[in-house]
């Protein structure tokens, strides 16, 4: 009898298949095989692997999804911070920036560029030792991310074992994106599931990337783009970010494609030429160029401010517009009962992302354009801006007029329009996408932060009757909640971790997440200073008027809500279900030394969160708030500021860095 032939070579060969299959997929974007060719392959390495679980190896393609569904995901501290870049969206502040790279070079030395996509993506840093994968993180706040190895793992695009000669430790960074054909696709899949779609590539990319299933990011195809690197350790490094990304290349690591330019004019010529002709063929979104400084050694002398390297910028695209017709309006119903018009469009391509709905605001904006449905219009978006509808720019033949319904679309509830405002309102306490969203924005990161608590479990608990107010989330039970989709035993022990710990949030948190129409979380937190819980239940106009910075529409509504039946039925519920509401507590720094300083912050911090640094500010003595104004006293602008930045220099006030307010602080 012959001897049976061994299974090895075969799974061998079928790994290296598969694996050339992933990177002429993903890294030279030149599949060679369809898809049911590859899961072919793919399904007989699987058996083999059955049969011989000897073969097995943890860098093989079947190993990228294993390890059942996660319930959170741990920190992971990166090797050194993920800082982000600097904006430009005029030339001329691109050739400031030239001018600053050029005066902090050694005389007669000049910086060659290298030019890159700047793909609207999230970022992800891997980190391979001796080739292998071992972990996957998040950007985070730039110190500390989210692990996602799993997922990661799960990703086609990204190479379990590293190809040529790797280094012994290697953190590599890029984005995390997807083309805008799978995008379609998954958004198509979210539909017919009768599930929210995706807004943008950006928003599902970072929602499969974080997905508790991996083998839900798996189906997903998400890309990786590398563009730098956080450690080297061991083995020679790249001199150069083009020598960088081409060494990623050889190593199976998908990299940008690049254009290396002499001087700024030729920057500023290619990100015109761009925009112009390559962008559009792309497949994927792109919001801008990113611009470095080619030479690690020149990099190097250049260094870093407190936020972002001298040495790169982010030159953006400006608003970018599109004309498309409008099939419908649907109307949407928020958490305060208010009823939006939504434009649904013929799906166009505008400034890197596919738009098929858009936000109307109002019936006021509805009649101030003159829209119809059959309508063209002309949208417009810049960056990460919501789309906005500019104007009507044909008229459709046989247009209908966009009416205010009568009664909600949720609850079937008359709507009401109250006098001097331009919303029309759904006033039933029970109408259930009241309640959906008025639960998502009590459970959310700044009111009672909720962890576990999302849109899934809260469409739920609604529709199953658990939950009929947010005082009913304190009464759940570990069986109410494993009977939920999805919950298994760790994730139903955390959610109620998550419900207990809310029970000491102080008093300005709970007041926010109460979701009173008009109090946001500054007023909320001024309210928590001057009343106690007893306090407010028994407050009126004139005292709530008395608190700084609250005027008479604000006090009025404090005054509704704790003054009706359902605001202090509520109130007593969440007290007797041990939910505490002590007044804040804060710890004055000596002297106070920002006493009747008013502190605004804009952009991206990357040295602490929002949060962090208006409790460093109220520490203090002073007092955070979300809008500029000539009593402002400072502006602090991180990355990507935005109008307030334009505001305070149009008013004068005075801007800091974020590096200038730590010192402020110090």
């Amino acid at each position: 009898m012959p001897a049976q032939k061994s299974p090895k070579p075969e799974a061998e060969a079928l790994r290296a298949e598969i694996r050339e299959h992933d990177r002429r997929y993903y890294l030279l974007d030149d599949p060679s095989v369809s898809d049911a060719e590859y899961d072919r392959l793919m399904r007989r390495l699987q058996e083999l692997e059955a049969e011989h679980p000897e073969l097995v190896s943890n860098d093989s393609p079947t190993r990228r999804v294993g390890g059942g569904i996660s319930s959170d995901f741990k920190p992971a501290r990166h090797a050194a911070p993920m800082l982000s870049l600097d904006n430009a969206f005029e030339e001329a502040e691109l050739r400031a920036w030239d001018e600053r790279v050029r005066k902090n070079l050694p005389p007669g030395e000049s910086p060659l560029y290298l030019v890159e996509p700047k793909i609207d993506g999230l970022s992800c840093a891997l980190t391979y030792e001796h080739g292998l994968l071992v972990r996957a993180a998040t950007r985070g706040d730039g110190a500390t991310g989210e692990d996602v190895t799993a997922n990661a793992r799960a990703m086609r695009a990204v190479p379990l074992r590293l190809s040529g000669r790797p280094p012994r430790r290697l953190e590599v960074r890029g984005e995390v994106y997807m083309s805008l054909a799978d995008f379609e696709k998954v958004n198509g899949d979210e539909a017919r599931a009768g599930r929210q779609p995706f807004v943008n590539p950006r928003n599902c990319a970072a929602g499969s990337l974080r997905q508790k299933d991996p083998a839900v990011t798996a189906a997903r195809r998400l890309r990786f783009a590398a563009h730098s690197y956080g450690a080297w350790e061991g083995g020679a490094e790249p001199e150069s970010q083009s020598s960088f990304l081409a060494l990623c290349r050889e190593m199976g690591l998908p990299s940008n494609r690049f254009e290396r330019c002499a001087d700024i004019d030729a920057v500023a010529a290619y990100h015109r030429r761009f925009q112009e002709s390559a962008m559009p063929k792309l497949g994927f979104a792109v919001d801008g160029l990113v611009i470095k400084v080619d030479s690690f050694a020149q990099q190097r002398r250049l260094g870093f401010t407190a936020k972002s390297p001298r040495w790169g910028l982010a030159f953006k695209y400006p608003a970018r517009q599109a004309a498309s017709m409008v099939r419908g309006v649907e109307f949407s119903v928020g958490r305060t009962g208010a009823v939006t018009p939504v434009a649904k469009l013929e799906p166009v391509f505008c400034a890197g992302v596919t738009i098929s709905s858009v936000t109307l605001h109002n019936f006021d904006e509805v009649a101030r354009l003159g829209l119809r449905v059959g309508d063209r219009v002309l949208i417009e978006r810049a960056g990460e801006v919501i789309p906005k509808v500019v104007k009507v720019v044909e008229r459709g033949r046989d247009g209908r007029d966009i009416v205010p319904p009568r009664k909600c679309p949720a609850c079937g509830s008359p709507l009401m329009k109250e006098e001097d405002f331009v919303a029309y309102r759904c006033d039933n306490p029970s109408c259930p996408a009241q309640l959906r969203r008025t639960l998502e924005h009590f459970a959310s990161r700044r009111a009672m932060d909720i962890a576990g608590l999302g849109e899934s479990a809260v469409d739920q608990l609604v529709a199953r009757g658990l939950v009929k107010d947010v005082s009913d989330i304190y009464k759940l039970t570990r069986e109410q909640l494993l009977d939920l989709e999805l919950f298994a035993d760790k994730k139903a022990e955390n959610l109620l971790a998550q419900i207990e710990a809310s029970k000491a949030k102080p008093l300005d948190r709970a007041l926010y997440a109460l979701g009173i129409r008009h109090v946001g979380e500054k007023t909320a937190e001024a309210v928590a200073e001057r009343f106690d819980v007893k306090a407010l239940l028994s407050a009126g106009e004139t005292d709530f008027q008395a608190v700084p910075d609250v005027g008479p529409v604000v006090a009025k509504s404090l005054s509704d809500f704790f003054a009706s039946t359902a605001g202090k039925k509520l109130v007593r519920r969440l007290l007797d279900a041990g939910v505490k509401m002590p007044k804040p507590e804060r710890r004055a720094a000596a002297g106070a030394p920002f006493k009747g300083m008013t502190f605004v912050f804009t952009g991206e911090l990357t040295s602490l969160t929002r949060e962090q640094a208006e409790e460093l500010v109220k520490a203090r003595g002073g007092k955070a708030s979300g809008s500029v104004s000539a009593k402002t006293a400072y502006v602090v602008a991180g990355a990507e500021a935005g109008s307030k930045l334009k505001k305070a220099k149009e008013l004068g006030v005075k801007v800091l860095t974020e590096e200038e307010f730590q010192k402020l602080i110090q």
